[in-house]
């Protein structure tokens, strides 16, 4: 199969989830990153409504109540692989999963079809949750997080300070159940590298119970 007949595959699918008009495969190998993300993230609210709504739970519901795991999709990339019987493309999710009650964690997936590598992803976000120190809204104190090239500095805010942070940053932390954080990325601005150096700031923090209880007091 040629690519140009997998691309027409691949838009087809987005196209019948109804979030975009039917696309040509000459201009699908035009279209921009952005634009794709943008279908990919369309087709995955469709596909969490129409799920909810086979639960039996009510159209009107749009956000998961705290200990209920919820995801958000951070980002789509394609992946074009040289082989001998030509070029194969396949595509590469990365979501957020978490409960917003002191539980998130990373997940990413490969497949052929953006909804499989969204589906892929979530099943590993699941698998990797970790737990976070939550105090009331915020964080317990200033903390650094580092992945490759990338830094991360994680600050506390007083209540109703509400979220300084954007993009990866903040999905993580929303996820987590903060609601009143500052934070400044340092460095690479990779979607992979910032999840994984918030997540690594995250999981340095400590309550004082537990400072006290490793001091033995």
């Amino acid at each position: 199969m040629s690519e140009k007949e997998i691309i027409e595959d691949i838009t087809a699918e987005v196209v019948a989830s109804g979030v975009a008009e039917p696309l040509s495969a000459d201009k699908a190998l035009k279209t921009s990153a952005k634009d794709l993300r943008s279908s990919a993230e369309g087709a995955h609210k469709k596909a969490l409504y129409k799920a909810a709504q086979a639960r039996g739970q009510g159209p009107k519901r749009e956000e998961a109540a705290a200990g209920e795991l919820s995801t958000k999709l951070i980002s789509i990339n394609r992946i074009t692989k040289v082989v001998k019987g030509g070029r194969t493309l396949r595509f590469n999710a990365l979501v957020i999963v978490g409960d917003k009650n002191g539980r998130v964690g990373i997940g990413s997936g490969k497949a052929r079809e953006v909804t499989e590598a969204i589906k892929k992803a979530e099943q590993d976000g699941k698998k990797n949750l970790k737990n976070v120190a939550v105090v009331g809204t915020t964080i317990p104190h200033e903390v650094f997080g580092r992945f490759g090239t990338c830094e991360v500095k994680l600050m506390p805010a007083r209540a109703g300070f509400g979220l300084v942070a954007g993009g990866p940053v903040r999905a993580v932390l929303e996820l987590g159940g903060y609601k009143d954080v500052s934070a400044k990325c340092y460095g690479s601005t990779n979607s992979t590298n910032v999840v994984k150096a918030v997540m690594d700031g995250l999981r340095k923090m400590r309550t004082a119970e537990e400072v006290a209880a490793l001091r033995g007091k």
